[in-house]
């Protein structure tokens, strides 16, 4: 493999080194810190609607404040941001140690420590992934993202494992106390890196303007509805694995809380076989509707295993499949998405695709957690998977409902609309406005409006 593509270049890098070095270790506290957080729940007694409710919480931030946080991110220092970002979750992690450790913790806090947790990867997401882009050359680029990729996924599944070996030796507060130890490793790293670049702001007036545009772009392109009712669609059906998966294993498999973690493993290592060697035999012989129809239906039978196998280790091999079909029909739907939109309004929509997403999640989360709360874990698993196959027959036979993603495939990111002149509307999506034109300069981030063709 040539040097210049190859997926370890940007480690070449001190800074990037530095800092995906750190967001390792941090990774990986954090999904320790995810499995403690079902153990002192379970210790305190919390019902199936207030585990459930995890996945609502840690949602719901992504819905309010991504549109924000990605101007806020032009706005203000990136670098800043960051910092903040680390010492808000350092100072939640270390309250969470010392509140366990005293005995004051309750599951109303838990839950609401999951929202401000969410709430500070929100506002630095969109900060985060700009700054990966500044400090790696155009040369490692490519290779941050794939590295970046790939500290999620052994993150996923270090952490898990590490918190199920731990728990029992150390208990909760230890777990939580290094997770804020992780969080001031990656302040330090950030601190350590010297901006090249000077950081243009954005002004506030072109905030509001872009967010129109964003609703403008939206209501009038079939194709991104098509594509935003799929991530809905997706996004509240897999909802129910997160909220209650939890609660399968403490509950009905009457597992020990540390051994959730085994659990949390098992779905990243079926995550990490799809992403490395399903999902490219896949793409090369299959439409990316049919392979996500597939895993959906992966997912559906997923459902079904979740409430029908009662052996812990069987149930691992169960959580791998569930971690194999999400990962491939969110991987799937998101490069279809990438294809599907244009390069002027590229951060808009993705933007907006992320808090479709997440509010379906959060919706989800609510509606599972009651329904296992009243009628039981198993019949709203059955439920879940009866919905499922229903909505996917729906959307194939009935007129108007068809949210088929092939369309996409003969789509790039290069041949997706771009607006560099005028951009025209399809004038028969467009009563009583027939033709709207926009002039995009290259430095604008909102398009102009320069003509418009009223019909009455």
């Amino acid at each position: 493999m040539s040097t210049k593509t190859s997926a370890w270049l940007a480690l070449r890098n001190a800074t990037f080194r530095r800092l995906w070095l750190a967001m390792v270790v941090s990774g990986s506290c954090i999904g320790a810190h995810n499995t403690a957080i079902y153990l002192a729940l379970h210790k305190l007694g919390a019902s199936t609607v207030l585990i459930s409710l995890m996945a609502t919480v840690s949602a719901l931030p992504y819905t309010l404040f991504t549109l924000p946080a990605g101007a806020i991110a032009d706005m203000v220092d990136r670098k800043k941001i960051l910092l903040f970002v680390q010492l808000w979750h350092a100072a939640l992690a270390i309250a969470l140690a010392l509140l366990w450790m005293t005995h004051l913790l309750n599951p109303y806090l838990i839950l609401a420590s999951a929202f401000l947790f969410s709430a500070g990867f929100a506002f630095g997401s969109p900060a985060h992934s700009s700054v990966i882009a500044e400090i790696a050359s155009s040369e490692e680029l490519s290779s941050a993202y794939t590295l970046a990729g790939l500290q999620m996924d052994v993150s996923g599944i270090i952490g898990p494992l590490f918190s199920a070996l731990l728990l029992p030796l150390a208990g909760a507060s230890f777990i939580f106390g290094a997770n804020g130890v992780g969080f001031l490793l990656m302040f330090l790293a950030i601190l350590q890196w010297k901006r090249v670049k000077t950081q243009s702001k954005l002004p506030l007036e072109n905030f509001f303007e872009s967010l129109s545009t964003a609703i403008r772009y939206v209501r009038y392109t079939p194709g991104i509805r098509v594509l935003l009712v799929r991530h809905a669609l997706f996004s509240f059906f897999i909802s129910i694995i997160p909220s209650l998966m939890p609660v399968v294993g403490l509950k009905e498999l009457h597992l020990e809380a540390a051994d959730l973690g085994f659990l949390f493993t098992s779905m990243a290592v079926g995550s990490v076989v799809s992403g490395a060697f399903i999902i490219p035999w896949a793409r090369a012989r299959y439409s990316p509707q049919h392979i996500t129809t597939a895993a959906n239906l992966m997912l559906l039978l997923n459902c079904c295993l979740m409430v029908l196998v009662h052996r812990p280790f069987v149930f691992l091999l169960v959580a791998a499949l569930g971690g194999m079909g999400w990962t491939i029909s969110a991987s799937e739907l998101w490069v279809a998405s990438q294809r599907a939109m244009p390069d002027w309004a590229r951060g808009r929509m993705n933007a907006t695709m992320v808090m479709v997403a997440q509010a379906a999640t959060a919706l989800g989360g609510v509606i599972w957690g009651l329904a296992a709360h009243h009628v039981g874990v198993v019949p709203t698993f059955f439920g879940a998977a009866a919905v499922g196959i229903l909505i996917m027959i729906v959307v194939r036979i009935v007129p108007g409902l068809q949210v088929s993603i092939d369309f996409t495939k003969s789509l790039s990111s290069e041949s997706a609309p771009i607006s560099t002149g005028t951009h025209t509307v399809d004038s028969s999506r467009l009563p009583p406005l027939r033709t709207v034109q926009y002039r995009s300069p290259r430095n604008l981030k909102s398009i102009q409006p320069v003509a418009t063709n009223a019909s009455n």
